[in-house]
């Protein structure tokens, strides 16, 4: 149709003949395209529309979904968590207890708790793809193979309950002594041992599922709390038990032999002064010699280690250490004879001067202890009387260090214008009356404490341990508990101080050890720093006086053992030229220095590891002198400007962190 001015309009009717839209053909101003327009806009609501029902449809899926399969499931653990946590509080109060059969009630309980736990916690475990998530399962999982392991120990040493320090109902130990009771328990120890395999597969399990948990993808704190420490902290620990049962599994399988079921075994038991330090914990006091066989013990030959020296014919000529450091001693006696940090290679020198004696006895392994073996006897076992001397644990003044302390050197040290007759031997009989008692007294009161007294000591390295059968040697090493020094491919570290004529001072030092590693220009750097601290008065060590002379200027013969191929810059606070060489797999720094009553000193040593130890995979070990008691020596550890450990050094530390 013609409008007459050059357009053509059209109108398009619907069925009723109702005009709907007006279309204008050819060009003009666009106001003819209006309709089509308002006809695009209904169809896109349209479509819009559709899709706002998919999407809610989809949003009302996924609410659903995730109540169903993520927050009802995370609600069930949060519960189930906090279940487990109160159920292993109150298993750790029951074990305080030392009831077995409590125990194993409440290890029930705790056990079909955490299964509910693994049970609900199964429901998100579709989402491992998250790393977070992986990590969660695999502690469960983890948990659930320790709890399988802990099972295991229960059941094995529930007949044995009264023998370790745990009451269970009528034992069968009761009615027996002390030494009947562990002799039955040697004789019957396999039946414990045949666990063994059962409980290290669930541990090892158990690690490797904690293995696969990485602390980095972790923040390093979520509001105020530490995370990623936590995170490392708990997987480092878990290592440490794994790898002490482990390391253990094989002494404890050989404990039957060392207990002399199969044949009779002979121990030479060494005494050392530790407040006298010497290399592998302190001066050799006296000596003593026990039998075992089938878990009977019977103590002979206890004496003075002076007598044992006084059996020797001809004494050798002095080592050159003894020469250069020690005081007015040309001869080589077995009380010196303890000079490397290294026990087996100390052992070789004393067993080249025992060899001399007519007094030798033929021994199958030899068992090191120092002074605080005594005090923490007397403290479960209370005071004990020897000679018509009495000896207590209680602090005395006059030392402020335990009565037994001063009472022995009073006994043994303190001039006096006659002769003392075995002098040191009463050392030997003060053990010998505390293992009666150990033995007389019921073990559910005491054997439990003095079991884990006595392992805290063999980790901190008061007791150390040496057998002439190779096999359990081995397994003594593994553990850590044979005080050797050991090899290792990463950073080094072990300080041997050495007290030659030096009194009893060690008793009175303080000691800190410092070490910091930093990395500079591809190579790593070390500083070493020890601060002596003496803040007590010097005794009167005039021998015409009569006193007992405990504290006097400590003449400390020092050696640092670094990594072989170690370069040393500096060490300052020494007396002397700083001696270099190669021993027991190690670069040595020696050198020596007197620390003063009411007076302090400090050594410094600066080295540069060697070339094969890089940054990107640094990892420290730091070995403990035996001997050191944990409140007179303390250890900061700083690796990359973070300090990495920073409290006593009571045991062997090991670090694995890169620069």
């Amino acid at each position: 149709m013609d409008n007459g001015d050059g357009k053509r309009s059209g109108v398009i009717k619907n069925l009723e003949g109702d005009s709907q839209y007006d279309i204008n053909w050819g060009r003009g101003d666009g106001k003819t395209q209006e309709p089509m327009k308002r006809k695009k806009a209904v169809k896109n609501n349209r479509e819009r529309n559709k899709r706002l029902k998919v999407i809610g449809g989809f949003v009302a899926f996924a609410i659903v979904f995730s109540y169903l399969f993520i927050i009802r499931p995370a609600q069930a653990i949060k519960s189930d968590l906090k279940s487990v946590s109160a159920k292993a509080k109150e298993l750790k109060s029951t074990f305080a207890a030392n009831d077995l059969d409590a125990v194993e009630s409440k290890f029930k309980e705790f056990s079909t708790t955490y299964a509910k736990l693994e049970k609900d916690s199964k429901n998100i475990y579709w989402l491992s793809f998250v790393p977070y998530v992986a990590d969660y399962k695999n502690g469960i999982e983890a948990g659930r193979y320790t709890i399988a392991a802990g099972q295991e120990g229960i059941t094995a040493v529930a007949p044995y309950a009264d023998l370790i320090g745990f009451s269970k109902g009528k034992s069968s130990f009761s009615e027996k002594s002390g030494e009947d009771r562990l002799q039955t328990a040697v004789l019957t120890l396999d039946k414990i041992l045949g666990r063994l395999d059962s409980i290290s597969a669930n541990i090892n399990q158990a690690e490797i599922r904690i293995n696969k948990i990485d602390p980095n993808r972790y923040p390093e704190k979520f509001g105020k709390t530490p995370v990623r420490a936590q995170v490392a902290n708990i997987k480092e620990q878990f290592a440490g038990v794994a790898s002490l049962f482990v390391d253990a599994k094989p002494l404890i399988k050989n404990l039957p032999k060392i207990m002399g079921k199969d044949k009779e075994q002979t121990y030479l038991i060494l005494f050392q002064n530790n407040n006298e330090l010497r290399a592998t914990g302190g001066f050799l006091t006296s000596y003593a010699f026990f039998r075992i066989k089938d878990g009977k013990m019977k103590i002979e030959n206890s004496s003075d280690i002076y007598s044992l020296d006084g059996s020797i014919a001809n004494h050798p000529p002095a080592p050159q250490e003894i020469l250069t450091y020690h005081k007015g001693v040309s001869q080589f006696y077995i009380r010196d004879s303890n000079l490397s940090p290294d026990l087996p290679t100390s052992l070789k020198l004393f067993e080249g001067l025992y060899e001399k004696s007519n007094v030798k006895v033929q021994y199958d392994g030899v068992i090191m202890l120092d002074s605080k073996i005594l005090v923490d006897m007397l403290k479960i076992y209370g005071d004990t009387e020897v000679d018509g001397v009495r000896f207590s644990a209680n602090e005395d003044a006059r030392c402020d260090c335990p009565q037994v302390i001063y009472t022995l050197f009073d006994l043994v040290d303190r001039p006096v214008n006659y002769i003392k007759e075995n002098r040191k031997g009463i050392l030997g009989d003060l053990m010998f009356q505390l293992f009666n008692k150990a033995l007389g007294f019921s073990p559910s009161k005491y054997w439990g404490i003095l079991a884990q007294t006595m392992y805290g000591n063999l980790q901190e390295k008061h007791i150390l341990l040496n057998f002439k059968d190779p096999q359990i040697q081995a397994a003594a090493e593994g553990v850590g508990f044979a005080g050797r020094i050991r090899p290792y491919d990463g950073d080094y570290l072990h300080i041997s101080n050495v007290n030659f004529a030096g009194a009893k001072s060690n008793l009175f030092v303080q000691e800190a050890v410092t070490t910091k590693t930093t990395s500079k220009n591809g190579r790593i750097e070390k500083e070493v720093t020890i601060t002596f601290k003496n803040p007590y008065p010097q005794s009167d060590c005039n021998l015409e006086h009569g006193n007992l002379c405990l504290n006097a200027p400590l003449r400390n013969w020092i050696r640092f053992f670094v990594p072989k191929g170690s370069t040393l810059t500096s060490l300052t606070g020494a007396a002397r030229q700083t001696k270099t060489y190669d021993d027991l797999g190690k670069t040595v720094y020696e050198n020596f220095l007197v620390i003063n009553p009411m007076g302090s000193a400090k050594v410094v040593a600066t080295y540069t590891l060697p070339d094969t130890i890089k940054s990107s995979k640094y990892t420290y070990m730091i070995q403990k002198q035996p001997g050191i008691e944990k409140d007179k020596q303390s250890l900061e550890v700083i690796v990359g400007g973070k300090s990495l450990y920073k409290g006593p050094f009571d045991t062997d530390k090991t670090f694995k962190n890169a620069l």
